[in-house]
């Protein structure tokens, strides 16, 4: 994706007036959620330009968040297994349709896990590990996956790790040669110090997981569905949810944050809506106290191998860097990088906004750090960026999330709680909303136990 595609997004600090008169859809929150919504509803077969009209307000910038932030792995394993198969396949449909490999670096890829010793490596400014040191045997792969940016033992996949045809990797498909079995990774897996892994195991092949570059992803997307004309992108911070004498949500209220200066900015009232959806991620308790979402922030990095591209794996490791010490980052690489993340902290209140999360540099530079002890390619290649980012995590024992669909208050929807997943499930979602909001129904998956109402009252303001 060019900037271009980012600089054709316009946004607007008050309405437009074309929602006068029309079926007028509210969406809260421009990152990948809000967005797919928006572009499945532009899509949708009863959705009309001339009749309807969708504003999607954004309180900073377009994926500002998690959405520009994570690691943009895909799975067909990931959770909830109620939209994952869907969302997989309307990924793939998506790139097909507009060269999702060009714009937004979409690509099938294998995904491993990998234990190794790390400890009595030098830093990243040491010379190179030597080969003769070592001399591991290692064991044939085993099941083990973990949530993606969290860290956390995928506890709601677990039915899957029993279904070993569908996601063990062959031995071909990892190019792996015959003397190469029993003591080292892939062979083309060459950008990792093989003597240093004890232990690896496949998650998944080119059959089940992929990825995508998810701030390229939403970009381009929120483009497409504005040429519709039919969407309006407005740059405000909602403080308020607006209902009518039958109690039902009718629009909302935002402070404009065009201008970095908000103090004499008066709120802005969007009336007469049909709908109110709110794709806020950790910021929706915010606006409803009752939710039981909370933000988990994870730290990440992305890297410039000394290599210009390494090969195309996802790779989620737990490295032994002390005695009883150990520390799991995940590395993905990318076309021209390889992102780095990990694992999610609550140190730190969730901010206002996306653009006010703190960012602890110590903890960028430790990723770094130990992953440039596992791979010379990062170890004299450089760092390009440092971030963190809140991820939406649902606060229910019985329920990974997310939750998506109408709240117990009429015209209020949510769709949110999507953990570390959020750009795997986003198409599924948008797709999702769009046939409850437009067609009063969902059809394409059975979404009753991510049912919001199942979880909270959303009438409990303060």
């Amino acid at each position: 994706m060019s900037t271009q595609t980012v600089d054709q997004i316009e946004f607007l600090s008050l309405p437009s007036g074309k929602a006068e008169g029309k079926h007028h859809i509210v969406i809260v929150g421009a990152g990948i959620i809000g967005v797919c919504t928006a572009y499945y509803l532009t899509k949708h077969a009863s959705f009309d330009p001339s009749k309807h009209h969708i504003t999607v307000l954004e309180s900073k910038r377009v994926a500002g968040g998690a959405s520009g932030k994570a690691g943009g792995l895909l799975a067909t394993w990931a959770f909830p297994q109620q939209i994952v198969p869907l969302s997989f396949q309307l990924h793939q449909e998506l790139s097909d349709e507009y060269n999702g490999e060009q714009e937004w670096d979409y690509r099938r890829l294998i995904t491993v896990s990998l234990e190794a010793d790390v400890q009595n490596v030098g830093d990243a400014s040491d010379a190179d590990v030597s080969q003769k040191a070592y001399n591991l045997k290692v064991p044939p792969p085993k099941k083990k996956k973990r949530c993606a940016q969290t860290g956390s033992d995928d506890k709601h996949g677990s039915d899957a790790d029993d279904e070993s045809d569908e996601h063990e990797i062959e031995y071909n498909n990892l190019k792996m040669s015959s003397s190469d079995r029993d003591t080292s990774l892939p062979v083309d897996l060459n950008w990792i110090r093989t003597q240093l892994v004890k232990d690896w195991s496949s998650l998944g092949g080119t059959d089940s997981t992929a990825q995508v570059h998810p701030y390229k992803f939403t970009h381009f997307l929120l483009n497409e569905a504005m040429k519709t004309g039919a969407v309006d992108l407005i740059l405000g911070k909602v403080d308020e949810i607006k209902f009518n004498d039958m109690g039902c949500a009718c629009g909302v209220s935002y402070v404009p944050t065009a201008d970095d200066d908000q103090q004499d900015q008066e709120p802005v009232e969007i009336l007469d809506t049909q709908h109110v959806v709110l794709a806020m991620g950790p910021w929706t308790s915010k606006i409803l106290p009752d939710c039981p979402i909370s933000g988990l922030r994870a730290h990440s990095i992305t890297i410039k191998p000394s290599t210009g591209t390494v090969s195309p794996y996802a790779i989620f490791t737990e490295l032994k860097v002390g005695k009883n010490k150990y520390f799991s980052p995940e590395m993905y690489a990318r076309k021209d990088e390889v992102y780095v993340c990990g694992e999610g902290d609550t140190l730190v209140e969730l901010p206002e906004t996306s653009d006010a999360v703190e960012v602890v540099r110590e903890k960028c530079d430790e990723l770094y750090q130990y992953v440039s002890k596992l791979s010379p390619n990062l170890s004299q290649g450089h760092i390009l960026k440092r971030q963190a980012c809140y991820l939406p995590v649902l606060n229910v024992p019985t329920s990974s999330g997310p939750l998506i669909g109408e709240t117990n208050l009429e015209g209020l929807y949510v769709a949110s709680g999507h953990s570390c997943w959020g750009i795997n499930n986003a198409p599924a979602t948008g797709k999702i909303m769009s046939e409850l909001l437009l067609d009063g129904e969902v059809k394409s998956a059975d979404i009753s136990a991510l049912d919001p109402g199942l979880y909270f009252d959303a009438s409990v303001l303060e």
